[in-house]
């Protein structure tokens, strides 16, 4: 096996175990702060602003990453945020209100660093032909977590309206544990080069060693905000924050808050979690296997699939679903009468391989058409989806499901066009630079064959 490809295991471990503990703690927040706060009067934590502020410093710091990975490498910067994640789940087994705020700001700076110090350190572990099977590789290892950590949760929840102190005390002890072996395995990533053809000359980019400087790194990352392709690309990246924050955040306890799906409301939490988790794990693994065949065909069709498929599940959640049910426990109904279970579990799924779709193929764009500027393309994408994030998650506490489906349906149809233009744009200037080199051979061969008679 490649070495550069083990490389990508070593990252893909590292993240399927600290997100084991961060996703599942997302899928279950809001629903294990309302415990908190039945049993606590003076806590009064809400999940979705815990989340909207852990986005909102995210998207802020995500300006400063480049800056901080010109002096520490994507591997420290990893590594520094990675143990920011730990403490936010340690701060769960002392619940208070401004302890929770202070937490979730500092995890939002710490996955700054993770997020655009991972982007870079894929893009230095790939190339042009293997980025498509890499991204896919590390997005099924990543999503992995979303079945541990929830079949962990249904069990603990199973049989339980209210979740007691002992059950939140044995979840997050498991999730700390969890996360602690993620920080472990990126702490032991190993340092990488990455060679990339750049105007026909081989270069090497690796920032451990060849640092732009701070000042240089963050003005690349904003000059290259503002390129006709990035602005293009960012209505697709806004779009993936809004839904983002939809599956992780607000769809799971949507379903345990609509309580005539019967006693088993708060156990389906873990298992949308599990189903969403599927989806992904299995998007992940087959666009990482079909890598060769994006490379040659590009990677719209997949993201037009993608779009499809979310379309479906957002209308199958609005028959399904009452329009209240992200607030707290109801006893509405949508349009099936009951709340069918299973179609619950299929949106989940749905939603699971949807976002693989989007966001393989976003990686593999930013890793492989942007690989000579793969730190500054990383840190907009993150900064621009955790703008999204954190808006959806401010807006999730007062507008209902129906509304937050028509925004995630004018986004997704916006998105999805813009990506296909940018995705045809890098198709003709491939096209063009290989007509451009088979002219030049041909005419270097023309010269040689008269030079000879």
């Amino acid at each position: 096996m490649d070495k550069k490809f083990l490389n990508v295991i070593m990252l893909g471990f590292g993240f399927m175990f600290l997100f084991t503990a961060f996703q599942t703690m997302g899928n279950i927040e809001k629903t294990i702060l309302e415990s908190i706060a039945n049993e606590d009067s003076n806590f009064n934590g809400d999940g979705y602003t815990s989340l909207a502020i852990i986005y909102a410093a995210l998207a802020i710091c995500n300006w400063l990453a480049p800056s901080a990975i010109s002096i520490c490498g994507p591997r420290g910067a990893m590594f520094i945020g990675s143990i920011t994640y730990c403490l936010f789940m340690v701060s769960f087994l002392y619940p208070k209100t401004w302890l929770l705020y202070v937490a979730s700001a500092v995890l939002g700076c710490g996955a700054a660093l993770i997020w655009t110090g991972q982007g870079s350190y894929l893009s230095c572990c790939s190339n042009e032909s293997n980025i498509a099977r890499n991204s896919g590789v590390f997005w099924a290892m990543l999503q992995a977590s979303m079945l541990m950590g929830n079949l962990f949760v249904f069990f603990q929840f199973q049989g339980k309206e209210q979740i007691d102190a002992n059950t939140r005390h044995i979840v997050f002890t498991v999730l700390i544990s969890v996360a602690i072996v993620g920080v472990i395995f990126l702490g032991l990533l190993r340092r990488v080069h990455h060679t990339f053809d750049d105007k026909e000359r081989d270069r090497e980019f690796d920032y451990d060693s060849n640092s732009n400087g701070i000042v240089g790194a963050f003005v690349k990352a904003i000059k290259l905000f503002f390129t006709r392709n990035m602005l293009l690309l960012c209505i697709t990246f806004l779009y993936t924050g809004f839904e983002l924050s939809f599956y992780s955040g607000v769809y799971g306890p949507s379903i345990g808050f609509t309580l005539k799906i019967g006693e088993s409301a708060k156990q389906l939490v873990g298992l949308s979690g599990i189903a969403i988790g599927i989806g992904e794990i299995f998007g992940g693994i087959l666009f990482g296997l079909l890598g060769s065949k994006t490379v040659k065909y590009g990677r719209d069709p997949i993201v037009i699939i993608g779009f499809i498929v979310h379309m479906f599940s957002f209308l199958l959640i609005y028959l399904n679903l009452p329009d209240d049910a992200p607030f707290k426990g109801t006893q509405e109904i949508g349009y099936f009468n009951p709340p069918i279970v299973w179609v619950a579990l299929l949106c989940s799924l749905l939603l699971g391989f949807g976002d693989a779709c989007f966001n393989t193929q976003i990686y593999s764009m930013l890793g492989g058409s942007f690989a000579s500027n793969s730190v500054a393309a990383f840190a907009v994408f993150k900064f621009t989806q955790s703008i999204a994030a954190a808006l959806s998650f401010m807006y999730s506490s007062h507008l209902g499901l129906h509304a937050q489906m028509s925004i995630l349906l004018v986004f997704g149809i916006v998105g999805t066009i813009s990506f296909c233009i940018v995705e045809n744009s890098f198709k003709r200037d491939a096209a063009g630079r290989a007509l451009n080199a088979s002219s030049k051979n041909g005419a270097d061969k023309l010269q040689v064959e008269v030079h000879s008679d």
